[in-house]
């Protein structure tokens, strides 16, 4: 059956784990070794930028209706520096990142859409800042998935549908 209307935050629910599932993906296909390197001094490799990624998440979804999305124990430079030393503890960060998303999101209603919260001393509604975060976590899906297309060349697997097909 299809339907015409869903929630927004169902929709924005199933984006977030649309755009997990694809950065994933896209992890699960490079080596340790591709995860850490960064293509030039000034580039991130896929490893800081799920650094960045979580700590975004950390600091945005945590007391998402009732604090500001930027914690005042945040400390955004250093996301960009010293990824963790292994796949297992930056998958781990990946993934308590992700429970912060969740975690935030689901006990939320069509009632609390209309409200306000506050990033950066800047007031958003509900749907402003989940918007805002679709967004930019969307941008650094982008950059993982292309990396990782970088280093797997002709051994990439599609994770939609591969050319030609």
């Amino acid at each position: 059956m299809t339907r015409f209307t869903t929630s927004y935050l169902e929709e924005s629910t199933a984006r977030f784990r649309d755009y997990k599932k694809l950065a994933e993906g896209a992890m699960a296909q490079v080596t340790d070794e591709q995860l850490f390197a960064a293509l030039d001094p000034e580039a991130n490799s896929i490893a800081i930028i799920v650094k960045h990624m979580a700590g975004n998440m950390r600091s945005r979804w945590t007391d998402f209706l009732t604090t500001d999305g930027e914690k005042p124990d945040r400390h955004r430079d250093t996301e960009f520096e010293d990824a963790p030393a292994t796949r297992e503890a930056l998958m781990a960060l990946w993934q308590a990142g992700w429970d912060c998303v969740f975690g935030a999101l689901e006990p939320l209603s069509d009632a609390d859409l209309g409200r306000s919260v506050t990033i950066r001393g800047e007031a958003h509604s509900v749907v402003q800042a989940i918007s805002r975060q679709i967004a930019h976590y969307a941008y650094h899906v982008g950059q993982i998935v292309l990396l990782a297309k970088h280093y797997r060349q002709s051994q990439w697997r599609s994770l939609s549908i591969p050319r030609r097909r």
